[in-house]
C-alpha cells in the first residue's frame, strides 16, 4: 500500500507517528497497512473534586499526580485504575506506568529490557498509587471504571470518550450535570517527552490473495478522502482520532472543547512492544498479560518488585525467543 499511503500523506499533511509505526514494515518505508484511526485513554476526571483535592487540573509531574490521588481519597472521591485482566483499560494503565518511568518492554532490536532500576521505581509508584484507589479494582472488567465514574464512586480514571458521551447524552439531568463537571487531560508524562499513551488502531489491509486488489485499494483511497473520512470522524464524536495530520482541523475537535485531548491520539511514539519491532511475540506478551501481571503481583503484595520483574522478564523472553 506504499503508493496509496504516499499519496494520502502528501495530500493530507503527512501521517502521525503511530500510524507510521502500525502501517509500515519496521525500519522500512514500505506500507503494509493503512491505519484508519485510533482511540486512546487519557485522564477522565471530575473537575470540582480535583479542585477540592487542591489541584486546578491534572499535574504533569508523577509525584504531584500521586498527591492529587491521595487528596481525592482524603475527600472520599478516590481514583480507580484497572490492573485486572480488563481488556484495554489494564494494558493502558500498565503501559503508562512503564513509559512514564522511561521503561520499554524491549529495545530497538527486540531484546527484553524490563530488568532496570526504572522498572522497580515504576512498581513502587504503582504500589503507592494503588493505596489511593477505590477497593475492588483488581476485579474490574472493561466496563467497571465507566460504571464507577458515572455512579460518582470515583473522581478520576483513564478511559476513552465513552464515559463523557454517555453522561452528556443521558436522558437524566443528574447525569448531564456530571458531564458538565467532567474534564479530560493527558496522563502525566513523567520521564516521557510526549504523552505516554498509545492508541488502539484500526488497520486496513489488502490481502495478496484478493481477486480485486486495485478495487480494494481504490475503496480505501475513497474512504480516506476528506468528504468521506471527515464525516466518519465527526460521527465518531471523539472516540476515534485521525492518522493523517490534516484531519486535526476537523470541526469535531472544536465542537466541544472537552474532546480536544482525544485529537492527538495517534501523535505518539508509544505502542504495544515499544521500542522494538511489532511481531507475533508482541501480541503474545500483551495477550498473556505479562506487563499487567507484573504490576498486579506487586500492588497486591504477592511478590516483591524485583521478583515480579524477574518473572515478567522470563515470561516475555519465552515469547521473544520463539
Amino acid at each position: 500500500l506504499t503508493d496509496l499511503a504516499d499519496y494520502l500523506g502528501a495530500k493530507y499533511g503527512g501521517w502521525h507517528e503511530l500510524a507510521q509505526t502500525y502501517g509500515r514494515r519496521f525500519n522500512s518505508r514500505a506500507w503494509l497497512g493503512l491505519p484508519m484511526g485510533g482511540t486512546t485513554s487519557p485522564v477522565v476526571y471530575r473537575a470540582s473534586w480535583v479542585k477540592e483535592a487542591g489541584f486546578d487540573g491534572i499535574p504533569n509531574d508523577l509525584d504531584a499526580f500521586l498527591r492529587l490521588c491521595q487528596g481525592l481519597k482524603r475527600i472520599g472521591r478516590p481514583c480507580g485504575f484497572a490492573l485486572s485482566h480488563a481488556p484495554g483499560d489494564a494494558p493502558a494503565y500498565a503501559n503508562w506506568l512503564l513509559w512514564s518511568h522511561g521503561v520499554s518492554l524491549v529495545d530497538e532490536q527486540g531484546k527484553v529490557s524490563l530488568d532496570t532500576p526504572a522498572t522497580l521505581r515504576a512498581l513502587d509508584y504503582a504500589r503507592a498509587l494503588q493505596e489511593t484507589m477505590i477497593p475492588g479494582t483488581m476485579a474490574w472488567n472493561g466496563a467497571s471504571n465507566n460504571r464507577a465514574f458515572v455512579a460518582g464512586e470515583i473522581g478520576l480514571t483513564q478511559n476513552g470518550v465513552s464515559i463523557y458521551y454517555s453522561l452528556k447524552t443521558a436522558q437524566d439531568a443528574a447525569q448531564n450535570a456530571v458531564a458538565a463537571d467532567t474534564e479530560h487531560a493527558e496522563m502525566p508524562y513523567g520521564a516521557a517527552t510526549k504523552a505516554p499513551e498509545t492508541a488502539l488502531t484500526l488497520n486496513a489491509m489488502v490481502p495478496r490473495y484478493t481477486r480485486a486488489p486495485n478495487a480494494a485499494k481504490e475503496y480505501l483511497r475513497f474512504m480516506m478522502e476528506a468528504p468521506q473520512y471527515d464525516a466518519w470522524l465527526t460521527g465518531c464524536l471523539g472516540y476515534w482520532s485521525q492518522p493523517l495530520k490534516a484531519y486535526g482541523d476537523s470541526a469535531v475537535w472544536s465542537s466541544d472543547p472537552k474532546l480536544k485531548v482525544y485529537s492527538a491520539a495517534m501523535d505518539t511514539p508509544f505502542y504495544e512492544g515499544y521500542k522494538g519491532p511489532i511481531t507475533p511475540a508482541t501480541g503474545a506478551v500483551a495477550e498473556n498479560w505479562v506487563v499487567v501481571d507484573m504490576f498486579a503481583r506487586v500492588v497486591t503484595g504477592q511478590q516483591r518488585p524485583a521478583d515480579s520483574v524477574r518473572e515478567a522478564v522470563r515470561a516475555a523472553q519465552r515469547h521473544y525467543r520463539t
